[in-house]
């Protein structure tokens, strides 16, 4: 028992509850107590006069609380005994011990819940279910603030129900925790007496119920092996399903306050039929079942006896009536009975031929069942429980959703375990988050993912889903939550409205009055995700031992499944930020061409997969365009997507042909990390298209790697596939070259490019030519928007969604006007630097950019110096191209590479290609079938005053360190 310290300056007269030294729990009690207007000083009791002095409870409380009482003889204790509703059966105390408590109303009868006297130790055992200590100071009344009070609960061992508390009270300065010891010690006594009057009343059943057979000469139970033997025959055999059926039908029966027989049908034309019989011994009641058959094919009959049933049917007669038998049929409700004792089978597996009735007569019946109704009862919870973990089971986690498993716990719990179920989610674990290990921190925020009162609530009450969920210290979640354990309390919502607990319980739902609420963590792998809170409207069906462990198992199978969901949702989340990284996040925006796309995963919940595109502007204001379909989908193949994008972004920007690019790639892919490994490459068997498109020459140039063609809308045409040479997929390369084609593009043609998930019906290939009809058939009616035309091509696809991964890209051509570009081809003659460089002046004047004269004469009197230098003898070509920059293009007949290279201190030259690369944006070479053309890039900024170029530091760059 932990010592609680008083605080200073607490009297009597103190009107606001202590703080220091008082734990939550206790504080939230007196603010429920506060706001019930309980007179401190007088208050109320109820007294139930009507109380059974020879009950259960008190015949077997009677003797070990006497030998309680006296263990502490000498010493001021007082003991009482409450029932489950709080009502004060019995005390024991000195007499001056039991004055006080008179004086204090505490009589029997007397009623000490919250609801009455505040906070106390009974009401808040039979509150949380467990045993408590309130000490001096915590109590709300002020004549018990000298005690120190310790109770603890009395549970029946069948079932676990709390039937009663027993409170002992001592002066604080004698309570020693050994006196709560012994308490619990008390009370775990009662129970078992309990449990042994139950065992005796249902012995005495049983050798009444025998007498009366006896007396029938029906049947010999051993009680040995709980076999039934008829006198010189053997029982009839049934198949374990069909004895599980009628025992369940049996409790029933037991527990039913108006059924005396029933009818079961069974395999083989068979029926059993099972009537009950009262049974009286002394102050015990109950119930037998017995069991017999028919078949219906009229192999055997009933018996010669029967009555006639109020629905109309032929009962039989079981067995005479005896003197054991009763008149009246006892209320009941259904749960397990000891099955030694109580439960006996008919038999065990049973085939047709084996299974035919006995003779005739009133003696063709078998003992089924003897039992309480109270015993019923706890048998029907307790295959109540099993059928609703098996629901659970079965229904728990059918999506990796959080949201979605929370609603599923709370729709098996209601209505059978709860009225009313809240289900709250730690905010880190909603986005995916590893949950620490152990407890949370009192201050963890949560946000409610589901609330579920039945199918009248859908329409009429949200339950603050998705809303923050707070629990102050001393509430029974912030209890669960530190104790990682289930709790169980009551809620009184006349305490809290108005009050800011109301986000802490449902009170509007609730209703008014005392309900019982029952707290239990989501735990899973050491970690706890949250909470879920089940209530019972009132206190008729308080939430017992039983229900605790029922909870606990129910919240840790959520509990998985929702840790598995949380799993899914992080690896989901990483896969996807994977993939739209390695998928272009925005498109260019280019002046020659306007594109579109769409990525549609086969798999939508998982959303990645192996299929890419991509727009890669080149030099000369061409687009490279690019279409790729990597096998299989999963993170595996959007790595391997990623990896492929990148390689062809790299091989694109050096500018090379695009049969170049895919042999480039399929040696890449045919070459593995290890070349004397089996595995090959995941990327083999990958189809890639690529083109590239020239806005000035309207041509587009494409290969493709086992990929379908392109289709093609020209201004005022018909769409078609464009003929190009087919080459192998990656990763198979030898087979045959790749080759490109070229086709003119007029201005407005529209090119679509596409995956081959496109075209699939299923997940193997079928008919493609007629998807490939329905492709060129939406593409008909292509309007301007290229958006549009996105989604018309998607709605060719099954209804179900694609069975494969579909990458789609559009792209509607235009060309470069011709008042854009500038050409001029020159001899290869030093001579013509300087016309060439005036013609450039020239033409910038004409296009009003002449703020770029002295940085574009400068490159192009290095490029062409260049080109006539090391170009060979062909001619030399300049061309200009304007756009929201200004391209400068020399290109000569030479296929050497231009370099940037450091000049020594000595060298008149060297360091032309480093004055470019310094004067503009970006510069480049690419390569023709015959020749090369270095290029030069420039942004014009006509805000911007040109700055002072510093030649020496430039000059400097490139002497020699020594």
């Amino acid at each position: 028992m932990e010592p609680y310290p008083t605080p200073s300056g607490s009297d009597h007269g103190d009107r606001a509850p202590p703080v220091a030294g008082v734990r939550p729990e206790i504080l939230a009690s007196w603010q429920r107590s506060q706001s019930l207007g309980i007179d401190r000083e007088r208050p109320v009791l109820p007294i139930e006069s009507d109380l059974d002095p020879d009950s259960r409870l008190v015949r077997a409380a009677t003797p070990v609380l006497d030998r309680l009482w006296e263990r502490f003889s000498g010493v001021p204790v007082t003991v009482a005994l409450a029932d489950s509703r709080a009502n004060i059966l019995e005390r024991w105390g000195a007499p001056v011990g039991l004055k006080l408590m008179d004086a204090a109303s505490l009589v029997p009868g007397a009623n000490v819940d919250e609801r009455f006297m505040g906070t106390s130790s009974v009401s808040m055992v039979l509150s949380t279910r467990a045993p408590f200590v309130v000490v001096g100071h915590e109590h709300f009344l002020h004549d018990l603030k000298e005690l120190t009070c310790m109770a603890a609960p009395v549970r029946d061992p069948v079932g676990g129900t709390v039937r009663g508390a027993v409170n002992l009270s001592v002066p604080r300065a004698l309570a020693d925790p050994g006196m709560a010891l012994a308490l619990q010690d008390a009370t775990e006594r009662i129970g078992e007496r309990l449990l042994e009057l139950s065992t005796a009343r249902e012995r005495d059943l049983m050798r009444s119920f025998r007498r009366a057979r006896e007396r029938g000469g029906h049947v010999e139970l051993e009680l040995g092996s709980g076999e039934l033997s008829r006198l010189g025959e053997p029982p009839p055999r049934l198949a374990p399903q069909e004895r599980l059926i009628l025992l369940e039908r049996a409790v029933e029966l037991i527990s039913s306050t108006g059924e005396a027989f029933a009818e079961v049908p069974l395999a083989g034309s068979r029926t059993a039929i099972l009537r009950r019989r009262e049974l009286h011994h002394g102050d015990a009641e109950g119930a037998a079942v017995e069991v017999s058959f028919e078949d219906t094919r009229g192999a055997g009959t009933r018996g010669a006896a029967t009555v006639t049933a109020p629905d109309g049917r032929h009962v039989p007669l079981l067995d005479r009536p005896t003197e054991a038998a009763g008149a009246n049929a006892t209320d009941a409700a259904a749960n397990a009975t000891d099955a030694g004792a109580n439960a006996t089978d008919a038999a065990a597996n049973a085939t047709d031929a084996a299974a035919q009735p006995h003779a005739a007569g009133p003696t063709d019946a078998w003992l089924l069942l003897v039992g309480e109704p109270g015993v019923g009862r706890l048998a029907a919870e307790a295959r109540g429980r099993l059928s609703l973990l098996n629901e659970a089971g079965l229904r728990l986690g059918t999506t990796l959703d959080l949201g979605r498993t929370a609603e599923e716990l709370a729709e098996i719990a209601v209505p059978r375990f709860a009225d009313l179920v809240v289900v709250d989610l730690v905010d880190s674990v909603l986005a995916g988050e590893e949950p620490p290990p152990g407890r949370p921190p009192h201050d963890v925020a949560l946000r409610r993912v589901a609330a579920w009162a039945g199918e009248d609530s859908r329409d009429t009450w949200d339950g603050g889903v998705n809303e923050p969920a707070g629990y102050p210290a001393g509430t029974p979640q912030a209890r669960c939550l530190a104790t990682g354990q289930p709790v169980t309390d009551s809620v009184s919502t006349a305490a809290l409205a108005g009050h800011p607990a109301d986000r802490v319980h449902p009170v509007d739902l609730l209703g008014e009055g005392v309900h019982s609420y029952l707290g239990a963590p989501l735990s899973a792998r050491g970690s706890v995700l949250g909470l879920a809170g089940f209530y019972r409207r009132g206190r008729t069906r308080p939430y017992e031992q039983d229900d605790l462990t029922l909870a606990g198992e129910l919240a840790a199978r959520a509990a998985i499944s929702m840790d598995n969901a949380r799993r899914y949702r992080r690896e989901h989340h990483a896969s996807l930020t994977l993939q739209r990284s390695l998928l272009p996040h925005v498109l260019p925006r280019l002046t020659t061409v306007d594109l579109a796309s769409r990525y549609l995963p086969a798999d939508a919940t998982a959303g990645v997969g192996g299929d890419w595109f991509d727009a890669i502007p080149l030099s000369g204001m061409r687009v490279a365009l690019v279409v790729g379909d990597v096998p299989g989908n999963g993170l595996q193949a959007a790595a391997t997507m990623g990896r492929l994008r990148t390689a062809v972004r790299t091989l694109a920007g050096l500018d090379l042909l695009p049969e170049e690019v895919l042999a480039h790639l399929d040696d890449l892919v045919s070459r593995t990390p290890d070349e004397s490994a089996d595995d090959e490459d995941p990327a083999t068997g990958t189809t890639c298209l690529y083109a590239i498109y020239d806005p000035v020459s309207c041509r587009c140039t494409a290969a493709r790697a086992g990929h379908p063609p392109p289709a093609l809308l020209t201004p005022g045409g018909q769409p078609q596939l464009i003929d190009l040479p087919a080459g192998p997929p990656l990763g198979l390369g030898g087979i045959q070259p790749y080759e490109s084609a070229s086709v003119e593009l007029p201005a407005g043609s529209l090119l679509t490019m596409y995956t081959d998930g496109l075209l699939k019906e299923s997940r193997g290939y079928e008919d493609t030519d007629a998807r490939t009809g329905q492709l060129l058939d939406s593409l008909k009616l292509a309007g301007p928007e290229l958006e549009d035309i996105c989604d018309r091509v998607a709605d060719t696809l099954p209804p179900g969604g694609p069975h494969d991964d579909v990458a789609l890209l559009l792209a509607r051509v235009h060309a470069l006007p011709e008042d854009r570009v500038a050409y001029w081809e020159f001899p290869s003659d030093s001579s013509v630097v300087a016309r060439a460089r005036a013609l450039t002046r020239a033409q910038l004047a004409d296009w009003g950019m002449s703020e770029l004269d002295f940085n574009t004469g400068l490159v192009v009197s290095e490029l062409v110096t260049n080109a006539v230098r090391y170009g060979g003898r062909g001619p030399v070509g300049l061309r200009l191209l304007r756009d929201d920059s200004l391209i400068c293009e020399v290109s000569d007949c030479s296929n050497t590479s231009p370099r940037i290279r450091r000049a020594a201190t000595t060298e008149e030259g060297g360091r032309g290609l480093f004055l470019v690369a310094q004067f503009t944006r970006s510069w480049g070479a690419r390569y023709m079938p015959q020749g090369k053309t270095v290029w030069a890039e420039q942004t014009p900024q006509p805000e911007q005053a040109a700055p002072e170029t510093d030649e020496q530091a430039l000059l400097a760059m490139f002497d020699d360190p020594g």
